[in-house]
């Protein structure tokens, strides 16, 4: 079954409240990003438990499983992220294509626990990223290839939304 590519340009989560899921980056403070993310975590071994974990609901949706280790490379790559805007001026971040990635890591043929652990290692390293920013790095800039500019401050909110939504994903 093939998943059709989420094409859409996810930045409009920082000026408003998803109407999906209902997570709003846009009143979201930066600082509380580990939190958020430490909670987010914490929520998904219960998911991952399921005896349907592996098990799309439909041709165009992702498993469970495919959800969760998704969330967990966003934490990965958000962390490479933050540490380029961190170590160097104004980078360009890496093309991400995760529908390939899903792909090419058989996201659903992966061990649901191992996928549970890497994820919450994942949260933390990013949460701990997060919480050593230097005040005065929260405004550093970095690029999209697709031109879209993030801030710290930005991409943390940005970011947060992305597990948040796929938590609602799984419970819905």
């Amino acid at each position: 079954m093939a998943i059709v590519p989420d094409t859409k340009n996810w930045t409009w989560v920082l000026e408003r409240e998803c109407p999906e899921c209902g997570f709003d980056s846009s009143t979201t403070q930066a600082s509380d990003v580990p939190g958020l993310l430490r909670a987010n975590a914490a929520a998904w071994p219960a998911v991952l438990v399921r005896d349907d974990v592996a098990v799309r609901p439909d041709e165009s949706t992702w498993s469970d499983l495919e959800y969760a280790a998704h969330v967990r490379d966003v934490f990965r790559t958000f962390l490479v992220r933050l540490e380029l805007m961190l170590d160097e001026d104004d980078p360009e971040f890496a093309n991400w294509d995760q529908d390939a990635t899903a792909v090419e890591e058989r996201y659903n043929e992966q061990d649901p626990a191992v996928v549970a652990v890497e994820l919450a290692e994942a949260a933390e390293a990013l949460a701990l990223g997060f919480e050593s920013v230097p005040d005065d790095a929260w405004e550093r800039k970095g690029f999209r290839s697709d031109g879209s500019t993030f801030t710290v401050d930005t991409l943390a909110r940005y970011m947060v939304h992305d597990p948040v939504h796929h938590l609602h994903d799984v419970r819905g």
